[in-house]
């Protein structure tokens, strides 16, 4: 069983920066592959960027990649989303998941079997 909780979400201009953290509780973080999914008003969740188990893979959304930067912490059992140049765009709930046992990072979240309860990120024009 793993419990993840996001911090770091709130009202931003556009342009500026957010770091989102998801602090991870179980013993499968260090052999889990993390991911950032986000869902906006009125759309689908998608998939933001992913992390292998070691930190040496990391994987993005088109729509994020040069803006956003995922990492994380085996030590403290925390992904975060470091995210900058914000648009109006990004505004959503993020969420962070989990996904034991697995090598790759995956971009559908159905693969991923543990979720936060997301952290709102508002992005202002």
């Amino acid at each position: 069983q793993v419990q993840l909780v996001e911090s770091g979400g709130g009202l931003v201009q556009a342009g500026g920066s957010l770091r989102l953290s998801c602090g991870a509780s179980g013993r499968t973080f260090n052999w889990s592959a993390m991911g950032w999914f986000r869902q906006g008003p009125g759309k689908e969740r998608e998939f933001v960027a992913g992390i292998t188990p070691s930190g040496g893979i990391t994987a993005y959304a088109d729509s994020v990649k040069g803006r956003f930067t995922i990492s994380r912490d085996n030590a403290k059992s925390t992904v975060y989303l470091q995210m900058n140049t914000l648009k109006p765009e990004d505004t959503a709930v993020y969420y962070c998941a989990a996904d034991p046992g697995s090598f790759r990072v995956r971009v559908s979240a159905r693969e991923y079997d543990y979720w936060g309860q997301g952290t709102q990120v508002t992005v202002s024009s």
